[in-house]
């Protein structure tokens, strides 16, 4: 057994380079090429408001299924290890880990000194709990709950966990957040150990994070208070960002982007990034006219995945063909973006050739909290239109969405952005025919043995060329309709510094500074 295996140290590597090199190379209007907003020189102290247009589906970390629950969340709460914002992942409430030659035992030495915002100390019993509730709650069908054989406890600094076979990428899964083992109601009484603590939450309204003064990662967090401003309606959290009364607000649209620099005083920097997202118009593969891989093709060659990003994104948002984000480059299969072409007269053909030659009714599902996903699902309602498919666009709220679409299914075609963690099965694991997510219903036997093969896999080209066999079995079956990573303009107050992107979902304010008047 040694420090992190060879494969890990590979896969790191790899996801570092590409994250640095590609889709997560990060930059502002105002200063060179960097992943964080502007410099200027830090200071302590200070509040802020954090303009979002969902409310919260849990506060209970280990009950989130949605990428802006996670991206709040992830101040509060820590994992053995956690993600950085360049693609690693490094130790938290570990101090060190090793990983057996076969990836199956997972050995983790804990911090000195962590405590949970309530003050009592971390204990490899609270990190035993809270790996063993995560995976029940994750249920039986869930991989990491299949893969997990035992958690043990040796002393009171080791936490050894031991996996029913090997699993190269088993480390991203104990990002997982680490709760006091007392704590009866985590959804009532959030407790972690992460660089703010709860203060209150009035839902659809407000969530206030206070500074956890013992935060075991000296020099951070530099703000005393951080209030995440729950607006439903973008056009309102809009004009209170233009009024001064939010600070920072993301997932911003071109004109509105445009609007903000025509403003006088630069009151804001625009950091632009990628939101590292599978955005896409998503197919229920159960539903009649779409269970025929054709028609699902014809909607692949009748959508202008191009139009969107110009329309929508200025042009920055880079296309895709799969589920895979282009960021994840040692996994990504770059060909099934030029799978399809924007090309009418053929989405016509394959439509008559599965007796849709009059075209259907298709509804599309949309959060209506979501701007670019509702823009996005219009400009695919008008292209459609052009061949002879009559869509009609349902906005729901996001609570509804979350149980109808995600949850029952029950849906014909949904715009919506998936995320990940850096680990590329967790991006394609979704579309198993037995998948518990699977929101496409996507059954293809020959996806369920690929899969099979590169979840066993544990050098690292041969677990590749497998994923991207996986992104290729998408493609061609049409399981979605895949459009971009979309760019992410955010909208950042120019007396604030330290905005970081991260590759996964995180919107970390430990990061965040007041800058010094000069």
């Amino acid at each position: 057994m040694k420090k992190r295996s060879i494969l890990f140290s590979l896969l790191v590597l790899l996801v570092s380079v590409a994250l640095c090199g590609c889709g997560g190379d990060k930059k502002t209007e105002t200063s060179s090429e960097s992943n964080t907003s502007s410099e200027g020189t830090p200071t302590s102290g200070g509040s802020i408001v954090f303009g979002m247009t969902q409310d919260l589906v849990s506060l209970d970390p280990h009950q989130i299924t949605d990428a802006g629950t996670r991206s709040v969340v992830f101040n509060m709460y820590e994992g053995l290890v956690k993600p950085t914002s360049t693609g690693d992942l490094e130790p938290a409430i570990a101090s060190d880990y090793t990983i057996s030659e076969d990836a199956t035992t997972y050995t983790f030495t804990l911090r000195d000194g962590v405590t949970f915002h309530d003050g009592s100390a971390v204990t490899a019993e609270d990190v035993k709990y809270s790996i063993e509730r995560y995976a029940e709650i994750q249920g039986e069908s869930s991989a990491f709950s299949s893969l997990l054989d035992n958690v043990s406890i040796p002393d009171d600094k080791t936490v050894v966990i031991t996996l029913k076979e090997g699993y190269s990428e088993f480390l991203s899964d104990l990002t997982l957040a680490v709760i006091p083992a007392a704590n009866e109601d985590p959804e009532g009484n959030p407790v972690g150990t992460g660089p703010f603590k709860f203060e209150a939450y009035t839902p659809g309204q407000e969530l206030v994070l206070t500074k956890n003064e013992s935060y075991w990662q000296s020099g951070t967090p530099y703000l005393d208070q951080v209030t995440f401003k729950i607006i439903a309606d973008t056009d309102t959290a809009f004009t209170q960002l233009q009024a001064g009364t939010i600070d920072i607000m993301n997932y911003l649209t071109t004109v509105q982007v445009q609007t903000l620099q025509q403003m006088s005083g630069g009151q804001f920097d625009i950091v632009e990034g990628n939101m590292n997202l599978v955005h896409a118009m998503f197919l229920n593969n159960a539903y009649e006219p779409l269970s025929d891989v054709r028609v699902r093709q014809a909607l692949c060659y009748g959508i202008d995945r191009n139009a969107i990003n110009q329309f929508l994104f200025d042009g920055k948002s880079t296309i895709i063909g799969s589920h895979m984000i282009p960021s994840l480059e040692t996994w990504y299969e770059p060909s099934t973006a030029e799978m399809y072409t924007y090309d009418p007269n053929k989405a016509k053909e394959l439509l008559a050739e599965a007796g849709y030659g009059d075209g259907f009714d298709l509804e599309i599902s949309v959060p209506s909290s979501y701007s670019q996903h509702v823009d996005t699902a219009q400009i695919i309602v008008d292209q459609l239109s052009q061949i002879g498919i009559r869509a009609t666009i349902k906005k729901v709220e996001w609570s509804s969405w979350l149980e109808d679409v995600y949850t029952n299914r029950n849906y014909q075609a949904t715009v919506i952005g998936f995320d990940g963690t850096l680990a590329p099965s967790d991006w394609l694991k979704k579309y198993a025919s037995d998948a518990s997510n699977n929101i496409a219903n996507y059954d293809n036997a020959d996806y369920d043995s690929i899969l099979k093969q590169a979840l066993a896999a544990v050098d690292t080209e041969e677990k590749a060329a497998l994923y991207k066999e996986l992104q290729i079995n998408l493609a061609e079956n049409a399981a979605s309709v895949y459009i971009e990573d979309p760019a992410d303009f955010v909208a950042v107050n120019a007396k604030l510094g330290g905005y970081t992107f991260y590759p996964t979902a995180a919107w970390d304010m430990s990061q965040i500074y007041v800058k010094a008047e000069q």
